[in-house]
Parts: structure tokens; C-alpha cells; sequence
């Protein structure tokens, strides 16, 4: 398997950067390990990610997913701010518990303009996932992919 484009420290330090909105010490977020084409990433468990019924958000999970897929692309192709989702659909398997999540992202293919992505996301100790998704992203051109 060919090596990351992009390390952990090489992607906090552009998130940091190009995302400072999203990615800061209170966001909860981060990157466990980088693999070319695949992220794990953990979303730090906090009761403002709760909605009624005491189970975390569907948008909460939504967004670590989106997190993660964005990682797994850039760990492949390299600093491309402008990599878009332009496809997400997310299936909920099971309610997640009150604690961390995981979520693991794995690209499928890597095309010139296009990556079909996959991640499942499970709560903290448990390997039963809670969600299932699948995405698209558009790679800008002369992203040197």
C-alpha cells in the first residue's frame, strides 16, 4: 500500500490553517491514524452533540463522517482545500451510546475528478457500527492528483 500524501501532523497543521472554524482544541475532533486513502478519526463525547431522547444528533454523526471522508481524500491526494462532497448518503443502523465516536473512512476509487468514499461510524469500545455511509467528493482541477 502506498504510503499517505499527507501525515497526522501534515493534516492537523492544514486544518489548523485552511479551517480554524472546525478544527481547534474545543471542537472535539481528532486524528487517530492516516493511511493513503483511509482516516480514523474521533469525535470526543459532549452532551451539546445530545438531541431529545438522549441520543447523539444525526448531524453530529453527519459531520464526523464528513470529517473523516475529507481526511481519507486528502491523505491520498494531498492539500486540496476545495475537495467537495458532492454526494452523501448516511444509513443509521443502531442508536449510538453517550460516549466517543469513531469513525473509519476508506476511499473505494480515486479518479482524476472523482473519489467514492465509504465510512462507518461506531461508538467508543464497541465494534458495532451505528451508521454506514457512502460519498462522493469532486476533486478541483489541477489538484496535482
Amino acid at each position: 500500500m502506498a504510503e499517505p500524501v499527507m501525515t497526522v501532523a501534515d493534516l492537523e497543521r492544514f486544518l489548523t490553517r485552511e479551517f480554524p472554524q472546525a478544527f481547534h482544541p474545543d471542537s472535539g475532533l481528532s486524528i487517530e491514524t492516516v493511511e493513503h486513502g483511509r482516516a480514523r478519526v474521533r469525535l470526543a463525547y459532549s452532551e451539546r452533540f445530545i438531541r431529545p431522547g438522549g441520543t447523539i444528533s444525526g448531524p453530529t454523526m453527519m459531520m464526523l463522517a464528513d470529517f473523516a471522508l475529507y481526511l481519507a481524500v486528502l491523505s491520498a491526494i494531498g492539500p486540496v482545500a476545495l475537495a467537495v462532497t458532492i454526494n452523501f448518503n448516511i444509513n443509521f443502523l443502531r442508536r449510538p451510546e453517550q460516549r466517543d465516536l469513531i469513525a473509519d473512512a476508506s476511499m473505494l476509487k480515486l479518479g482524476k475528478r472523482l473519489a467514492v468514499m465509504e465510512v462507518t461510524l461506531c461508538s467508543d469500545g464497541s465494534d458495532d457500527p451505528i451508521a454506514h455511509v457512502t460519498s462522493t467528493y469532486s476533486i478541483p482541477p489541477n489538484s496535482n492528483t
